[in-house]
């Protein structure tokens, strides 16, 4: 999905947002060559200079290579990258807090556990307890 550059963050870092995500969905392959910084200001009606700091942003993250004189390329390995990371911050900043949460207010670790499996086998069905 394109982004719409209404919120309150800055624009480069929703373009940086976008594209990360892109890489992670895979709608941008390892290898894909990028839009260039001229189109993507274009096609945004935004300033090259921003769309630059986005494109910046991700080569200093290792995601994004430039190919001088050819353009800016998905990184080999970009998308296995943001995966683990992805994982990473998911069990420390979504997981570890929600079974904190179920702990703190009664539940064990076996109904949580159980939820999760219901979960993951389609049933809506919750364990009390």
């Amino acid at each position: 999905m394109p982004p719409t550059f209404t919120s309150g963050i800055p624009i480069y870092v929703q373009i940086a947002d976008n594209i990360r995500d892109q890489i992670l969905r895979g709608a941008l392959r390892d290898g894909d060559q990028l839009t260039s910084t001229t189109e993507y200001a274009t096609t945004y009606r935004i300033n090259p200079a921003t769309a630059g700091k986005a494109f910046a942003i991700l080569v200093d993250e290792g995601l994004v290579e430039k190919r001088r004189g050819i353009g800016m390329f998905v990184a080999e390995g970009a998308h296995a990258s943001l995966v683990e990371e992805g994982r990473r911050t998911y069990v420390d900043e979504t997981l570890y807090p929600a079974v904190e949460a179920g702990l703190a207010l009664g539940l064990d670790l076996d109904t949580i556990a159980t939820n999760v499996r219901a979960y993951d086998a389609g049933s809506r069905t919750k364990e009390d307890s």
